[in-house]
């Protein structure tokens, strides 16, 4: 049987996790084969999850008192209704829309997270988007040559450093750049070969540009970050903060 081409269509399905088994499968085998496509779906996922990331403090806000359906009908009198319930339903149908998309012009006049928090925000994106691929979760892979540092020179520049992670059970599997709103980031992940990875991203920073390490958190997702000399770091991953803190301390001590 002739398999339906892959379109675009299919391939927002895909990152979307929206498509039936046997066409994910299809679009895999299809993704295998075609390394350019790879690289795009991998850079969309990327730029869902740190907008999806940026967005979640609006979208777990309550709806306002003042836009439920019940307080708009009661404000109005009876005659009005008819007319003011098809609004009110039009509204409803917008803030629903809003979760995923509408919401995000609210997001201009909100003060942005800046800094080492907002770094270690975009690693937390970085690390729930590409951990868990097992197709292509570094665009360079470490192979003992040269070719990961100069991938991590052309990003950062010369001083870009790969930190080694062996002593602390941590094998260096390779890079992947990360588009930010702050300018391209860095991304170097490491597995234990026990199904547990950890992500490093590292950027320059125009804000926190020197700044003692800090703790955070969100979900099963923690996370340690810092900046020296204009250079920020941050070292994600789903281990307790207690763990990731020497690993951390590993990390800033070849940086």
């Amino acid at each position: 049987m002739t398999v339906r081409p892959i379109t675009e269509d299919d391939l927002q399905a895909f990152i979307d996790n929206a498509l039936d088994a046997e066409r994910h499968r299809d679009v895999s085998e299809y993704l295998l084969a075609n390394p350019e496509a790879a690289a795009r779906v991998s850079t969309y996922r990327t730029q869902a999850a740190v907008l999806r990331s940026a967005m979640e403090p609006v979208a777990r806000e309550p709806v306002p008192s003042r836009l439920n359906l019940k307080t708009i009908m009661a404000a109005r009198p009876a005659s009005q209704r008819p007319q003011w319930f098809r609004l009110a339903a039009a509204a409803v149908l917008m803030l629903t829309v809003g979760a995923t998309g509408g919401w995000i012009t609210r997001g201009y006049t909100l003060p942005s997270m800046e800094g080492v928090a907002a770094l270690a925000q975009e690693a937390s994106a970085s690390y729930s988007v590409f951990a868990p691929d097992r197709l292509r979760p570094v665009e360079v892979r470490f192979d003992g040559s040269e070719n990961l540092q100069q991938f991590a020179a052309a990003t950062l520049g010369r001083s870009a450093a790969i930190p080694d992670l062996s002593k602390s059970g941590y094998r260096l599997m390779g890079g992947r750049v990360i588009p930010t709103a702050r300018g391209p980031g860095f991304m170097l992940m490491y597995d234990n070969d026990k199904g547990s990875r950890i992500v490093m991203l590292a950027r320059h920073m125009t804000v926190d540009q020197d700044k003692p390490m800090v703790k955070s958190g969100k979900d099963d997702i923690r996370g340690w970050s810092w900046a020296k000399n204009g250079m920020g770091y941050s070292l994600v991953g789903s281990l307790p903060s207690e763990e990731l803190h020497p690993i951390a301390d590993a990390v800033r001590s070849q940086v």
